[in-house]
């Protein structure tokens, strides 16, 4: 019997917010992933109640497949991916993630948590382009489920 606990829900809202500013510090910098979390963990206030493993995860991740998540936008954009706002780039980025590679969340819940992010930490409206474009990105990887 072991005693892991579920992780919780908060915990992994929290992974993703310490995701997006992780992303934005490495995309401003060019930063390693591992240098880029090694700064987060030695705060030890920033990971607090933190799915630290997802936030792991989800950095080394996006950081690994960048570009193939540049291509899944390529096409839905209003503007070039290197014109997006750093923090637009990294909600999407996450969202893309997510939507190709943690098939057990629902697309609706990934954009959801993508748009709340937005709200948390994009300028006044991009939250609804943030929906536009997930929405076209789960029609292409999880076009089953969307038509569902």
């Amino acid at each position: 019997m072991t005693d892991a606990k579920p992780i919780s829900k908060r915990a992994r809202i929290k992974a993703r917010r310490n995701a997006v500013q992780a992303l934005y510090q490495w995309l401003m910098t060019g930063k390693t992933a591992a240098d880029v979390i090694a700064e987060f963990e030695h705060d030890e206030h920033k990971l607090a109640k933190t799915d630290v493993d997802y936030f792991k995860q989800l950095l080394r991740g996006i950081i690994k497949n960048n570009a193939a998540l540049d291509l899944h936008l390529q096409g839905l954009l209003d503007r070039s991916i290197d014109e997006l706002d750093a923090i637009e780039r990294a909600i999407l980025h996450i969202g893309c993630y997510e939507l190709e590679h943690q098939l057990d969340l629902p697309y609706r819940v990934v954009v959801n948590e993508s748009v709340e992010l937005a709200k948390l930490f994009g300028a006044e409206d991009s939250h609804k382009y943030i929906n536009g474009v997930l929405d076209k990105v789960a029609k292409k990887l999880r076009s089953n489920e969307v038509n569902a």
